[in-house]
């Protein structure tokens, strides 16, 4: 089940509401990563005290462990993991994409070896929708090829784009019609490819939406294309999706994408960048990033962010972080961790509030305007 409520709306910026089977959503949403079944060094509890509202999961990870018949034993990923909101699983095709030389793309799907064991296996677009119906997520993503912004040491051409993209489509019907034959209750969406290509992104948007799919994403960005790329692409194509329907954008970003993703019309994000940074003493804050191994934190007294509410912030100072860090305390990751996706949820937060008061290009200017100031 999926419903979406388009409430407001600033140019292409969209306030919306997301209803799926275990639980609304609003949105602008940042969506944490939980790829093995957890988001790294967080509990669900902290998640849900920070105002999380929907995770993320990773097919191809958790087909290979804990495997479709421990999921299937628990009735699903929410059981498994403790989670009681909704859920979003990504196909697989990113996962199999990063594996590079290690695997052999055919029209039937994708050959490679187990990078846990060495298994020999074989991903497909119906594999794909068996084991996300196993994981029973609230939305499930097509099985797709995400198309490198470089192939064997050149630039991808558009031959190169196209012959992915319609590969990307034909997956597309494939994952629909075994959606349908699994009576999966759940949404799926279509991903939008094309590479740096902004015709081919059209041709495949039009080619998704002829599906009438329930949500459509936009995939192949940030996938190491340099950043005005991205921004050319991710301004070209959101607000060329159907209105009515919820509109992601994969694996972006920083703070600044996820505003700009907004402007542009997208409706829903997620990325690594909070806990993955976290875990290397990168923290994000109101006014410009914190690097929690420079010396100059030692002594100071002062939360990460004094304008932030998350548990770290409230409880404990940067010296202790830097002091933690150092002396590579398990706990300085976790603690991290929350303040950043604290963070990028409570970033979310105040787009939509202001959106709802009318004054979304008031909060940009002044979220630059922090953003730029730095930390002190």
């Amino acid at each position: 089940m999926l419903q979406f409520e388009l409430l407001q709306t600033d140019g292409h910026a969209r306030r919306g509401r997301l209803t799926l089977n275990h639980g609304v959503v609003e949105t602008p949403v940042f969506m944490p990563v939980g790829t093995y079944g957890t988001v790294k060094g967080v509990l669900p509890s902290s998640l849900e005290e920070m105002g999380a509202q929907i995770i993320l999961g990773n097919t191809f990870h958790l087909w290979l462990r804990p495997g479709i018949d421990v999921l299937n034993q628990f009735g699903g990923l929410h059981r498994f993991e403790g989670w009681n909101k909704p859920i979003l699983t990504d196909s697989g095709g990113f996962q199999v994409w990063s594996l590079g030389e290690m695997r052999k793309i055919s029209e039937e799907g994708v050959r490679f070896a187990s990078p846990v064991n060495g298994d020999k296996l074989f991903l497909t677009p119906e594999t794909s929708m068996q084991i996300q119906r196993a994981l029973n997520s609230d939305i499930v993503m097509q099985f797709d090829e995400c198309t490198p912004y470089e192939t064997k040491g050149h630039l991808t051409t558009e031959r190169e784009a196209r012959v992915s993209m319609e590969l990307s489509l034909r997956w597309a019907k494939r994952c629909l019609d075994e959606f349908n034959r699994n009576e999966n209750p759940n949404a799926l969406f279509g991903i939008v490819q094309g590479g740096m290509f902004e015709h081919l992104r059209e041709e495949s948007l039009n080619a998704l939406v002829d599906l009438d799919l329930p949500g459509y994403a936009i995939g192949g960005v940030s996938v190491g294309e340099p950043k005005p790329e991205m921004q050319r692409i991710v301004a070209h194509t959101p607000h060329r999706l159907p209105a009515n329907k919820p509109r992601y954008l994969m694996g972006v970003g920083t703070p600044e994408d996820l505003v700009e993703g907004v402007a542009a019309g997208v409706d829903m994000f997620d990325c690594v960048m909070p806990t993955r940074n976290a875990r290397n003493a990168h923290l994000f804050t109101r006014f410009g990033d914190v690097r929690l191994r420079n010396s100059r934190f030692r002594t100071d007294e002062r939360p990460v962010d004094e304008t932030c509410t998350c548990h770290t912030c409230k409880h404990f100072s940067r010296a202790y972080l830097h002091h933690l860090e150092r002396c590579g305390e398990m706990l300085a990751p976790m603690l991290a961790s929350i303040h950043n996706l604290h963070y990028y949820v409570n970033l979310m937060r105040e787009v939509r509030e202001a959106l709802d008061a009318g004054t979304f290009p008031q909060f940009v200017a002044q979220f630059k305007a922090d953003r730029a100031r730095g930390t002190t």
